[in-house]
Order: structure tokens, then sequence, then C-alpha cells
């Protein structure tokens, strides 16, 4: 691509999608990915790594794949997948979790090679895998109510920011809560900014080892939870904009590598967003779609900068009370756990089985120490094989 022909294409309504589709992306789901590292038992430098390797490998998916395609792909984190870990690592070492994030991007790096990712995702019912999802994502919610039982003047002043904003600007809701949870924590005296630190984020290698339980409990399920609530509206967003000519497998196998290289540093799972694509996909970026990919550049230029200034967003976080961070999680959350919801129950074929799935996997059961999303597909399956009408 020429110089001057990037240059000529840049228009600050794109710069300003690629912008606000990143911060909309940090501030509905990091929540979520700094409760995973918890999780995992990641201390603070590690945390500052996950968002350093997530960050710069998001920022480089983007801006490559972006002016490679002239399409506006934005490439995010799995917030399913890392809803998973939150609910799946307790008890898994740093360097067992690093091993599942390994595994996970070599399996799509695998996927976009041998270009079967329609058929593989075909195996799973689409309301099978949403009611795992469901499953998964439900506790989240939950915990929303719990957060207002321990401080219901600031999360009730979230969740009524959330109703009204997104009566009327839906797009920038999850943006909304986040302010006035920051506002309301602050007039309430809940903030300790003093440990806030102002600093650029540094790598941490971590040596991944491999356990093939939660590899088969926990790394399987991160698997599908990306590939079917993730990367499949991903590329639906692509095609709803006209772009039905941007190849899926060899974005996918870029996306996988990028995974590999930097899951040793904390990448867990990337895919294409879907969310967040639709703002940079929009006619608010340009009017003119053969323009649009400069979001998707300005995107990933952002994910960089967030990426290396990520211990100051990780103490940022860090200085504001449990309850906020826990209800900013399932807020962020609730229109995927209603979509899944929805999307598990509408036929009634699958009502059963998704019932079943749903169940197993919000119980949190586990056998043989798999995790429950895995058990929650395998018996969902299972009965939707038994109760198939011949």
């Amino acid at each position: 691509m020429k110089i001057h022909s990037l240059i000529s294409d840049i228009s600050l309504s794109a710069i300003t999608a690629g912008f606000v589709a990143v911060l909309i992306g940090y501030a509905s789901a990091w929540a979520i990915v700094y409760t995973a590292a918890t999780a995992a038992g990641a201390d603070q430098a590690m945390i500052n790594s996950w968002i350093w390797a997530l960050g710069i490998s998001m920022g480089l998916g983007c801006l490559g794949l972006s002016l490679y395609y002239k399409r506006p792909i934005i490439i995010a984190w799995s917030t399913p997948g890392a809803a998973l870990l939150a609910s799946s690592l307790t008890g898994a070492s740093i360097a067992e979790a690093i091993g599942i994030f390994v595994f996970v991007g070599a399996l799509t790096l695998l996927t976009g090679l041998s270009g079967c990712f329609d058929a593989l995702t075909r195996r799973v019912p689409m309301p099978i895998a949403s009611a795992m999802l469901a499953g998964i994502l439900v506790q989240f919610g939950l915990n929303t109510f719990l957060s207002l039982q321990a401080e219901p003047l600031m999360v009730g002043i979230m969740i009524i920011t959330l109703l009204v904003v997104k009566r009327w600007l839906p797009r920038f809701a999850i943006l909304a809560v986040l302010a006035s949870a920051f506002m309301s924590a602050y007039v309430f005296d809940l903030v300790d900014l003093n440990q806030v630190q102002w600093s650029l984020s540094a790598p941490v290698w971590v040596t991944p080892n491999f356990n093939i339980s939660l590899l088969i409990g926990v790394g399987l399920p991160l698997f599908i939870v990306t590939m079917t609530s993730q990367n499949m509206p991903g590329i639906a967003i692509l095609r709803a904009a006209n772009y039905n000519q941007t190849p899926t497998s060899p974005i996918l196998s870029w996306t996988g590598l990028l995974n590999v290289i930097f899951a040793p540093f904390g990448a867990f799972s990337l895919n294409l967003a879907a969310i967040t694509a639709a703002i940079c996909a929009s006619e608010e970026a340009h009017p003119d779609a053969s323009k649009r990919y400069i979001a998707g550049v300005f995107a990933g230029i952002f994910n960089i900068i967030f990426g290396l200034f990520g211990a100051t967003v990780v103490s940022l976080f860090a200085a504001f009370p449990t309850a906020m961070i826990s209800a900013l999680a399932g807020l962020a959350l609730l229109s995927t756990i209603s979509a899944s919801l929805y999307a598990s129950f509408r036929e009634a074929n699958y009502r059963d089985a998704a019932l079943i799935t749903f169940l197993v996997t919000a119980s949190g059961v586990s056998f043989f120490n798999v995790a429950s999303a895995f058990w929650g597909i395998t018996i969902g399956l299972s009965t939707l094989l038994l109760s198939k009408k011949e």
C-alpha cells in the first residue's frame, strides 16, 4: 500500500471510531480479565504483563490485518473466554494457565491453516454452545446484585446509569457506567488513588506447563467459546458490512500465531471482535466503506498504546473497590447473558439439551479435575443425541 494513499484515506471520524472501540473494549471487559488473572494466581507484575501482551498482540493484529486486507478487522481478547477462565482457573498455577493459552492459540492456528473453521463450528449446535456460554457467565450477573448488597449506593447508581443510557445511547452505555462508577466511588470515598502507578508495563515470561486435565477441562471449552461466541459473530459483522470477500482462514491463522507468541506473557485468547468491530465498520467511521479500514488501523495503534501503559490501567482498577469491579463485570455481560439464554431456548427441539448444558455448566461441578464447561457441553450433546427423533 502506498503511503500517500494511506494518508489520503485518514479521517477524524475513523480515528475516533478506532479510539472509541478500544476504550469501550477495555472499559467493558478489563474487570473480567483482571478477575481471570487473579484467579490464576497472577501477581501484580504478571497482571501488568497480561495487559501488555494483550494490548500489543491485539494492536499488531488490528494494524497488520486492516492494512493488508483494507478492511476494519478488529482483533480483541475473548471476553466470554476471560469469564470462563475466571471461574475455572482457581487452584491452577500460573504456568498451567499459560499452558492453556498456548494450547488455545495453537488450536486456533491449526484451525486457520486447515480451513475447517466452518465445519468445526457446525459440530456444536448454536443453542448448545450458547447454553454453555450462559452457564459460564451467569455467575457474573448474579455477582452484580451481591455487589449491590455490599455497596448499594454506588452499584445502584451504576445500574440506573446503564438502564437510562442504554435507552438513548446504547453504544456508550458501558462507558457511562464506568464513568458513573468512578465518580460514585470517589464521592463516597471508596477509592484510593495514592496507589495509582504512572508507569510503562513490562513483559514477564512464564514457561508454560501443560496439564492434560486443564487442557481438556478449560482449554477446549475456551477454544469452543472463543470460536462460537466471538469469531462467528465477528465474521458475521464483516459480512453484514458487505466485506464478503474477507478470507476467514488466514485471519484465524494470524490470530492463532499471535496468540501463541504472546501467550507466555499473558495473552489468553485472541479472536475477531464483534461489538467493537461493528463500531469500526459502521457508517459513522466513514461514509465510504473502502476507507473504514483506517478505523482498524487506529484501533491497533490505540491498543498498542494501552498495552504499553497497561501498568497504569491496572493500578487504576486496583485503586477502586472490589464491589465496583464485580458490578462492572456483571453489567458489561448482561447483554451477552441475555442473548445467550435467548439463543439457547428459542428452538423447541434443543430446549432440553440446552437446559441441561446450562445447568451443568452453571453448577461448577468437576469430575476428574475437569471443569464444568466441558461436562456441560458433553452432557448437553449426549442429551441431544439421545432425544433426537428419527
